[in-house]
């Protein structure tokens, strides 16, 4: 693995060659990080199956995904497509044939450093450069996108992040910049509501199995998340787009937001976004 790390925090991110036994066609193998541990406080992010067990469709930390978007010629008589960020993968068979090179460079300066992975993806008339960039300053963590058409055909982009959260012992757990509608239950006797404060909380709560739920916002604007932490007691997060759609999801370990980006980036056209969290 990577590390980034200073007198506060010590993140650990997949290395997309050495730990490719963690990795399978959901979650991008460049900047994947896997854990964000405080000096004093021990391990901050949780996973679905976390701390028993580990698989590459679940996963944990901080994993960011494409896969829903693979890129394929819709006339193409088999099921492989190129998945950005991992690369060309049979999806009927939801196996990596070959995975994208990603040439990493490392900056240790300032408080904390950074970690640059790059590569250039080919598959039929898509050619795509991609890079993330994972960096750290103080107790705030980066993690930036860079993507750029060098092909012929448009490239749809379906991107969201998956940052996996420790529930909290309260069951308030995130309270967001834009409005929410109220969270219909239809007959769960789990699942989340909104309170009075703006919290989105559990209902129903022990769970024994996950919830997952779209959220009806009005966001125009880009998103600031406030997250509950058994720690630290709130952590934070913003990016640097407005979401398109918006689920979050919970299990009995772990509790995840989903904001999705969704964009068509024409040939010779490129795009960029971010996402802070604040630990």
């Amino acid at each position: 693995m990577y590390t980034l790390a200073n007198d506060l925090l010590h993140v650990s991110i997949l290395d997309p060659v050495a730990d490719r036994d963690r990795f399978g066609v959901r979650y991008c193998t460049g900047g994947y990080i896997f854990q964000v541990s405080d000096h004093q406080l021990g391990d901050l992010m949780s996973g679905p199956t976390y701390p028993d067990s580990f698989n590459w469709f679940d996963g944990q930390g901080i994993p960011d995904a494409f896969n829903l978007q693979p890129l394929r010629d819709p006339d193409a008589a088999d099921s492989q497509a190129l998945v950005l960020g991992i690369g060309l993968c049979d999806l009927a068979a939801k196996e990596v044939r070959s995975f994208c090179d990603w040439e990493v460079s490392e900056d240790t300066s300032g408080a904390g450093g950074r970690i640059t992975f790059h590569t250039v993806q080919r598959h039929q008339n898509f050619a795509v450069e991609l890079e993330r960039t994972v960096r750290l300053e103080g107790r705030t963590l980066r993690s930036q996108t860079r993507l750029w058409n060098r092909g012929p055909a448009p490239v749809p982009v379906r991107w969201f992040p998956h940052p996996f959260y420790p529930q909290p012992e309260t069951d308030e757990l995130i309270k967001l910049n834009v409005p929410v509608a109220e969270i219909k239950s239809a007959g769960q006797e789990g699942g989340y509501e909104v309170r009075a404060n703006g919290f989105i909380a559990r209902r129903g709560w022990p769970w024994d199995k996950g919830y997952y739920q779209p959220l009806d916002h009005a966001s125009w604007s880009n998103l600031a998340i406030l997250q509950k932490h058994p720690k630290l007691g709130l952590v934070a997060a913003t990016c640097s787009y407005a979401p398109d759609y918006f689920p979050i999801w919970g299990n009995p370990r772990t509790f995840s937001w989903e904001p999705f980006l969704e964009r068509t980036v024409g040939s010779d056209q490129e795009m960029a976004w971010w996402i802070d969290y604040e630990f």
